[in-house]
């Protein structure tokens, strides 16, 4: 089980205090009836979801749908407008957030580091949610040894001293993984972990997730995609969203069926799931007028379509 230790850092909570410790049972995630709104636009609107210990779930929707708004709700960065969201125990608007974001692991690929930094110090800056090494600040003999162990359990471990620059976006979203991992997080969040990648690197980096998640069993993940082809085989629920809505929520094998998903993307869709867990999606073919003097065309009866 991957529990956070912190240190003193943290506070554990007195009479008048306001407690950011991580509840020690009950879901890692709670929203219930959330609004979001901006500007007088809703962004969401009534989203409910539980997260348990060891759930890996997948956010899915159109581009649009407010995934990755929801996702920074439910990793502290946002508060919700209306109705109420629980981090690891504690209710938002009556925590410190800067606190308790040090008991999340979030992996955003867009992250930059600052700086000619090479694999190992980006991963130990997970220990600092910094973009850089803090000056003056030296790891632990046993943090530097747990930052050398998620290298190398991610496959990183030829590269442990290359530059960041030198990385192609594969490796480099392995390596946010491992720095994503070093606060010991309960809870791990995946913002489109596999944007930019191509194939090798897509399903590397899917292997590592799920041989992570069998290590930590206890661990919860929450990942952020549009794409079927890039949930790992160890995904155990799905919340579908469109246009900023629930659509419906629960086991991937109740939420990912041909209809759901249609009804998600505004598209009729097949779905299929493979021998070792993965899941692909074809559009079903939909008829299109052509003009009189268009050329015959033959074809199978549905289309690869990505969702």
């Amino acid at each position: 089980m991957m529990a956070a230790e912190q240190g003193s850092g943290h506070r554990s909570g007195t009479a008048g205090s306001v407690v950011s410790r991580p509840a020690d049972s009950g879901p890692v995630l709670r929203a219930d009836a959330v609004d979001l709104v901006r500007d007088g636009r809703h962004l969401l609107q009534d989203i409910s979801l539980t997260v348990r210990p060891g759930e890996h779930w997948a956010l899915l929707g159109a581009n649009g749908a407010g995934k990755s708004t929801l996702l920074s709700l439910l990793g502290a960065v946002t508060h919700p407008t209306r109705g109420t969201v629980e981090v690891l125990g504690r209710t938002m608007g009556r925590v410190d957030v800067r606190e308790l974001r040090g008991y999340l692991g979030h992996v955003n690929p867009r992250h930059t580091p600052d700086g000619p930094l090479q694999v190992r110090d980006v991963v130990l800056t997970g220990l600092t949610n910094t973009a850089a090494p803090v000056p003056r600040w030296t790891p632990t003999e046993q943090e530097a040894a747990r930052a050398d162990g998620l290298i190398a359990m991610l496959g990183m471990r030829a590269r442990t001293g290359a530059a960041w620059a030198t990385l192609s976006q594969g490796e480099r979203g392995r390596a946010l993984i491992a720095r994503a991992l070093m606060p010991q997080p309960r809870l791990l969040l995946l913002d489109e972990p596999a944007t930019g990648l191509d194939l090798a690197a897509r399903e590397q980096l899917l292997a590592s997730i799920d041989a992570l998640r069998a290590r930590h069993p206890a661990l919860a993940t929450v990942l952020v995609t549009h794409h079927l082809e890039e949930l790992p085989a160890t995904t155990t629920h799905a919340l579908l969203l469109r246009d900023g809505r629930r659509l419906t929520g629960g086991p991937v094998a109740d939420v990912l069926t041909g209809e759901l998903v249609s009804a998600c993307f505004d598209h009729p869709v097949r779905i299929v799931r493979s021998d070792d867990g993965r899941w692909a999606a074809r559009a079903e073919r939909v008829g299109v007028t052509m003009p009189d003097d268009a050329p015959a065309t033959t074809g199978p009866a549905s289309a690869p379509v990505t969702v």
